[in-house]
């Protein structure tokens, strides 16, 4: 009876655990989805491509939590297929955004420092709070790993594009703008790299 209880307790632990985290990737794909918004509006407006390369890496997010509530709950063998889908999209961006450097670095653009710097601080404090809510939630499978890594990685490109906007004001020059929107496609690379490994590994286990 002891036992059958202990089971009863673990089950309704894991199923308050999974109702919260449902509210944490709802309240994440939101933000996301604004902040996705906000930046493709200020990157074009700032002709930053920092800014660019950030926003589309918002949209990738906002695509990853509507698929991680959507498998959420399913086989593992779904949770990796979400997971090895989500990290094709993020590569996807990281390939787009090398892309679309070729044409800041053959017209020089000079971006906007300070649109970069106000709305990559905007874009850093969203990311901040998503980041600690999914800090608990980040071991596990393949699929909750990538939501981690994606907001991880996402704080640390908004650093990166704060600090890319005051080297655009100090050197005048569109330079730190383009070596950020680089950095920041090669951290999606990086964590595309790893959760497609991940999720790969998953799979081959099922099978």
């Amino acid at each position: 009876m002891s036992i059958h209880c202990t089971g009863c307790s673990g089950d309704t632990q894991n199923a308050a655990t999974d109702r919260q985290y449902r509210r944490i990737l709802w309240f994440a794909l939101l933000t996301n989805f604004g902040m996705f918004i906000t930046e493709i509006v200020a990157g074009a407006v700032g002709q930053s491509l920092s800014l660019t390369a950030d926003a589309m890496d918002f949209f990738s997010d906002s695509v990853n939590y509507a698929i991680t509530l959507a498998v959420l709950g399913l086989s593992l063998n779904s949770r990796a297929s979400a997971a090895l889908f989500k990290g094709i999209c993020m590569g996807l961006v990281g390939l787009y955004v090398l892309y679309t450097s070729i044409s800041h670095i053959i017209n020089g653009i000079l971006p906007q420092a300070h649109i970069m710097g106000i709305v990559g601080f905007l874009a850093l404090l969203t990311n901040v709070v998503v980041a600690l809510l999914l800090f608990r939630h980040r071991a596990g499978d393949a699929n909750r790993q990538s939501i981690w890594i994606c907001s991880r990685n996402d704080a640390i490109a908004n650093i990166a594009v704060i600090a890319a906007g005051g080297g655009v004001w100090f050197s005048q020059s569109g330079w730190p703008d383009v070596c950020v929107g680089l950095g920041i496609a090669a951290l999606g690379l990086w964590g595309a790299n790893t959760i497609i490994r991940k999720s790969l590994a998953e799979l081959r286990a099922q099978a």
